[in-house]
């Protein structure tokens, strides 16, 4: 079971890595072409932001697996590890619902506005499709795609709640 949550920390720190260094690479490019060439990217200015929203569900649930998220223990700290342990079960269920009501309200979300063009990205979109003859491409110019982020967010988290939960009822045994 150990070896399947530590390649969950891997995946979910590589893809949180991924989306901040293509967010890095995308604004670099886009500002070198603004300044030397007088004209951004289209999607330059856009896709950023979507990608920071990837980046963010990702870490948010390698930071939930990794017990790095932002926890008021001033309380937890006086009962003993035991019943604090006991405790955190309880939180890892509250997480697991929590996470399956976010993915819930984000599909919900995107579905709603996923028809809708993302301005920046729709000609981009468009292009793909055209020049390589898959139509489905057309959905990276699709507002729902990038919006898709907080399912997937709330799917992971609720993914981490139960490995944690796993993990923690190992750690309870042994105690």
């Amino acid at each position: 079971m150990q070896t399947l949550i530590n390649g969950a920390r891997r995946i979910l720190g590589f893809l949180a890595g991924l989306s901040m260094a293509l967010v890095f690479a995308i604004i670099f490019i886009n500002s070198l072409r603004r300044y030397l060439m007088g004209q951004s990217v289209p999607w330059g200015e856009e896709l950023p932001i979507y990608l920071t929203i990837y980046g963010v569900m990702f870490g948010l649930a390698l930071a939930y697996l990794n017990d790095n998220h932002i926890r008021f223990t001033i309380l937890v700290d006086m009962i003993s590890r035991k019943s604090r342990e006991t405790l955190y079960l309880f939180v890892d269920v509250i997480t697991f619902v929590s996470g399956l009501l976010l993915a819930y309200a984000g599909h919900s979300f995107a579905m709603k506005r996923g028809k809708l063009a993302a301005s920046g990205l729709k000609s981009t979109g468009n292009w793909l499709a055209q020049h390589t003859g898959i139509d489905a491409l057309v959905w990276v110019g699709k507002v729902g795609t990038w919006q898709y982020a907080i399912a997937i967010g709330g799917a992971l988290l609720a993914v981490a709640a139960v490995l944690k939960f796993i993990e923690r009822l190992g750690t309870l045994r042994s105690l």
